[in-house]
């Protein structure tokens, strides 16, 4: 079963952007308390979507390079990149159906 995986500053280029497969990041921190709630959704999408959809954690206390280049100003925020592009910016807490309407559209159908 998938699982979200952690991504640091030195590992976004290769883990999100050379990604041939869609990545979903998630920009969080443990003191976030709607973190926390959006965490077991991006959980479930990963488990559901794996091998259309690659899922990540990025902690923004420890990476704030990566959260800087790409303007989050506020957590969760969730990016969706495709070949290396962010396709979609979802900010703040989400239930998993608004999740998902947000995302399929950007997903290879298999």
């Amino acid at each position: 079963m998938a699982h979200p995986t952690a991504v640091s500053d030195s590992t976004f280029e290769s883990e999100v952007l050379k990604s041939s497969t869609p990545v979903l990041v998630d920009f969080w921190a443990t003191w976030c308390g709607p973190c926390r709630m959006v965490a077991p959704v991006v959980e479930e999408i990963a488990r559901d979507y794996d091998g259309k959809l690659k899922v990540v954690k990025l902690d923004v206390d420890a990476n704030g390079d990566t959260a800087s280049t790409y303007g989050v100003m506020s957590i969760p925020t969730l990016l969706l990149f495709k070949d290396g592009q962010e396709v979609q910016r979802i900010v703040g807490f989400r239930q998993k159906e608004r999740l998902l309407k947000d995302i399929q559209p950007h997903l290879v159908a298999n």
